[in-house]
């Protein structure tokens, strides 16, 4: 058994013996401690793709994040290669944990992932999340929100839906549209809402600050991208938060004149080999801001 291994069930088994702590309590408020500053602001392991979750968790906390938001696919260790998701067994559950309190980080967030119209599967992903102590959801499963607002009221888990830029070829795809989004969850559940992609509506040349206006009250999560410019040429350019063009001071200014308390995940999409140092930069900007505010 190699060294990787044994750890990976040394891991386990001590989750399951009660001896680590689990994760935020769902969707209760999060707690001041896994904040920096005014903002729970961390990672989406999406930045770390490249890499397994075990290392990706690591590299979240050498950047100084607190928090971290998972996404379905990641191959968890170099020993084992199975994918992250909500059909991992317990025993991963449970090492993937403790690997969260080695590091010191909490996962709050699972997305992006497709809940089906489909009650059996859909409660599939909402027990994980129970198991995980998610605080929330995103998912862009617009035709689901029937069932997805039953299962949030039941297991108490928030779910915002996320934005991709628009799909001119894809009528369908709506979520883009901040207005559409608050349309969409206006009446519903108040653990429903948005999980808004700031980066992606600079995408689509939106203003985020006026976007953020539009879904007060409905924000689940944000993700976190800076960009050199606005518009569709950038997105295949993010820079760190607060040394780009999306006026993150203004963002920030925004979140807490209403009272956000949901989680900020910084998805850097470059230097993907190499991009901690940008996400370090990302919540120092953030906890700067925190400071010069008091």
């Amino acid at each position: 058994m190699s060294k990787h291994t044994s750890l990976f069930f040394a891991l386990a088994l001590t989750v399951a013996s009660g001896l680590v702590g689990t994760t935020a309590a769902n969707a209760a408020p999060l707690p001041a401690e896994i904040k920096t500053g005014d903002f729970a602001v961390g990672v989406q392991a999406y930045t770390f793709h490249n890499f397994t979750l075990f290392e990706g968790v690591e590299k979240a906390a050498h950047a100084g994040a607190k928090v971290i938001e998972f996404y379905p696919g990641q191959t968890l260790s170099k020993d084992d290669k199975a994918k992250f998701g909500h059909n991992i067994s317990e025993a991963q559950i449970a090492a993937v944990k403790a690997l969260l309190n080695k590091f010191g980080v909490v996962a709050v967030n699972y997305g992006v992932v497709d809940i089906p119209n489909d009650e059996q599967k859909a409660r599939q992903i909402f027990d994980f999340a129970k198991k995980m102590g998610f605080y929330a959801l995103s998912t862009e499963s617009t035709d689901s929100i029937d069932i997805i607002e039953k299962l949030a009221k039941e297991y108490d888990i928030r779910v915002g839906f996320h934005n991709h830029p628009r799909q001119p070829k894809n009528a369908k795809y709506k979520v883009w549209d901040a207005q559409y989004v608050r349309d969409l969850v206006k009446d519903r559940d108040p653990r429903i809402g948005a999980a808004a992609d700031v980066g992606h509506w600079a995408t689509d040349n939106f203003n985020a600050v006026e976007n953020l206006k539009i879904l007060e009250g409905r924000l689940i999560s944000i993700h976190a991208k800076d960009r050199p410019e606005v518009g569709p040429r950038a997105r295949t350019k993010d820079v760190a938060l607060g040394t780009g063009a999306l006026n993150f001071p203004a963002i920030l200014d925004e979140l807490k004149r209403q009272n956000f308390q949901g989680n900020i995940s910084i998805e850097h999409e470059s230097n993907w080999k190499n991009n901690v140092p940008e996400v370090a930069a990302g919540i120092g900007f953030v906890r700067g801001y925190a400071a010069g505010k008091k």
